[in-house]
């Protein structure tokens, strides 16, 4: 069963990462006011999974959403990555950790599946490593199981994507942190673009405050009648992105939704582009 792009996928993610206590209120709340995607991670050091499955578990008894409303995604996040609030047991081998993991993912989300399991960024700054490929072919059973539907990786350079691509089977997803100045990840976007692999653009106001006070892009949302952010979120779009927001604010979360309908002209976006050089 190889990675095939969803039929259903929403066209916004909300992130839930460095929330902690405020996490099932956040996600309670994000439902409320329309997301339908949500993206989290079995790593305590940066996330409160279970607080994710305390708002989904809300917002089910409400009646806001149904399971199959939502699109949910988690990771599996090597030991380095986590502190000492493991999903795991570090003596075991990197494939049961993988399905340990998953299987502490779904208790904590109340399901008996994810729509998306994503490698929490390679083993190796460098290069995909033999660490990965045991940890993708776990993956890839956890999928075969139907515990996921689909597989994703993060944090990854070109490198690690093209040596991916020789070595083993492309993800459905690809997640990075998303810089203006390092050009929008754009060698990585046209790779993924080329195979049909969805881009998921994380950190998009945070790692460009500056870009959110540019005259190119102030001045769009002024003649738009919108934010800057939702300039910035409709630039993503237009370019083949799947933007997530990770805003605690009600009223950015509207606005965020929003921005699914302002459309940008030609020139805006190619203004935008080159913003990075």
């Amino acid at each position: 069963m190889p990675n095939q792009r969803p039929s259903s996928l929403p066209d916004f993610l909300y992130g839930t990462a460095w929330k902690e206590e405020r996490t099932p209120a956040l996600v309670e709340l994000a439902l409320r006011v329309g997301f339908r995607g949500v993206d989290t991670a079995n790593q305590r050091r940066h996330y409160f999974e279970a607080g994710v499955g305390q708002g989904l578990a809300a917002a089910y008894r409400a009646g806001v959403v149904v399971r199959a409303d939502l699109f949910l995604q988690t990771k599996f996040t090597y030991r380095p990555g986590q502190d000492h609030r493991l999903p795991y047991d570090p003596a075991a081998s990197l494939s049961v950790q993988v399905a340990q993991s998953l299987a502490s993912s779904l208790e904590h989300l109340g399901t008996d599946h994810v729509d998306s399991y994503v490698l929490h960024g390679p083993a190796s700054g460098y290069g995909w490593t033999d660490a990965d490929s045991e940890v993708w072919e776990a993956m890839r059973k956890e999928r075969d199981a139907g515990r996921t539907r689909l597989l994703g990786v993060s944090n990854v350079s070109l490198r690690h994507l093209e040596q991916m691509d020789v070595l083993s089977e492309a993800p459905a997803f690809v997640q990075n942190r998303c810089y203006a100045h390092l050009g929008w990840d754009r060698d990585v976007r046209l790779f993924c673009s080329e195979r049909k692999i969805i881009y998921q653009g994380f950190s998009l106001l945070t790692a460009n405050a500056e870009l959110l006070r540019h005259p190119v892009v102030t001045g769009l949302a002024a003649t738009a009648s919108a934010t800057p952010a939702q300039v910035v979120f409709a630039f993503a779009r237009t370019v083949g992105m799947l933007p997530l927001t990770g805003t605690s604010d009600a009223e950015h979360m509207k606005q965020d939704l929003a921005s699914r309908s302002l459309a940008l002209t030609p020139d805006g976006v190619r203004a935008i582009e080159s913003l990075a050089g």
